[in-house]
């Protein structure tokens, strides 16, 4: 593993999406699932530490002992791990490799595949339209433009990471974070099915296309241009899926 001198990468405004507070009475079970969604979007990369733990405390408005406990669990489950010394904390541990059909059927057995993939065209349609019709600031637009490097840069284990990042920074920059946060959640579940089926290149080649098309619909105001080329990019994940299911 990297050694990363207890570095922590995630943007702030970025974990808004994720963490926020909980419920009263629920404290133990929503930080472990929030935790878990920042894991499978990747916003901290393998590695890499978490956040400082009154951070984390903090944004999800529970005591340090209930954060404890979640993190305790996900490090049985060798999600995370905790080092000591100077640059000690709680590290993201590497994924495991593709799971295969079995371990995706599994999955599927509690989950509606169809209302996931509906439901994240629905946030991933409106959140392009959103940006291109209103306009992007040019810190917005500087932030597109480098998600949109990222994918086109990153190697294939990183890939899958990088392109949430630049789904999610649509999100963010649509100026609804109620969706952004909606997002985040329906990105998370995509993402546990997608983990496991295999990085096929000619489709990776196809995303990168269709995400190159997005960005400048988005950059040079075109709202239908953003909305069709998106709903195309979706349409074409969940064709992937769907071809690994029947």
């Amino acid at each position: 593993m990297a050694e990363t001198n207890g570095r922590n990468t995630a943007e702030p405004g970025r974990l808004a999406a994720v963490l926020r507070p909980v419920r009263a009475g629920n404290g133990f079970e929503e930080a472990l699932e929030q935790i878990l969604q920042l894991l499978r979007l990747g916003l901290v990369p393998a590695g890499e530490r978490l956040p400082a733990e009154r951070e984390l405390a903090e944004r999800m408005g529970i005591s340090r002992v209930t954060l404890r406990e979640a993190l305790k669990v996900l490090t049985e489950q060798r999600l995370l791990e905790s080092r000591r010394g100077r640059y000690g904390g709680t590290f993201v541990l590497p994924r495991p490799e593709a799971y295969g059909e079995d371990e995706l059927r599994r999955r599927l057995a509690g989950a509606d595949v169809e209302d996931t993939l509906r439901f994240r065209e629905v946030l991933e349609v409106g959140a392009a339209g959103l940006c291109a019709a209103h306009g992007l600031t040019d810190e917005g637009a500087r932030r597109l433009r480098a998600a949109l490097a990222a994918t086109h840069d990153a190697p294939l284990t990183e890939y899958r990471r990088r392109d949430t990042l630049l789904h999610l920074t649509l999100a963010e920059l649509s100026g609804s974070p109620s969706l952004a946060e909606r997002y985040a959640a329906v990105r998370a579940g995509v993402n546990e099915l997608l983990d496991c089926i295999p990085i096929l290149v000619r489709n990776l080649e196809h995303s990168q296309q269709q995400h190159t098309a997005v960005v400048e619909a988005v950059l040079a105001g075109d709202a239908d241009g953003a909305r069709e080329a998106m709903r195309e990019h979706c349409g074409g994940t969940a064709a992937l899926l769907r071809g690994f299911l029947s």
